[in-house]
């Protein structure tokens, strides 16, 4: 692991990752499914016309994205799995990272 995979994440870094990875600022999201929890990068992205927010917007949901990923103690499994994911966000198509948070982390996520 390099030595920035140790602390917590960043909306920009979250943001970079992408960008490095795809080369497009994709909308990602937490998702709650069957009691457990994913992580989607979804195939909307920033630098598209019809996308509905503004940079200023967007940033400020990655931002939110990241507290929440950071509290959730998965920041270094994040980030492997930007870094090293094969697919690619597709039309109708998220890709999802099923989360392991730290242990009772998860209940303050699910309702």
């Amino acid at each position: 692991m390099a030595p920035t995979d140790a602390g917590p994440l960043s909306g920009a870094e979250l943001i970079a990752l992408l960008r490095e990875r795809w080369q497009a600022s994709f909308a990602m999201q937490l998702v709650q499914r069957r009691g457990r929890l994913y992580l989607q990068v979804m195939w909307g992205y920033l630098e598209q016309q019809s996308f509905p927010m503004t940079a200023e917007a967007y940033a400020e949901r990655m931002d939110q994205l990241a507290a929440a990923l950071n509290d959730l103690g998965v920041a270094p499994e994040v980030r492997h799995w930007l870094r090293s994911g094969r697919d690619r966000p597709r039309l109708g198509k998220a890709l999802s990272l099923a989360l392991e948070p730290a242990p009772g982390r998860l209940s303050e996520f699910l309702l």
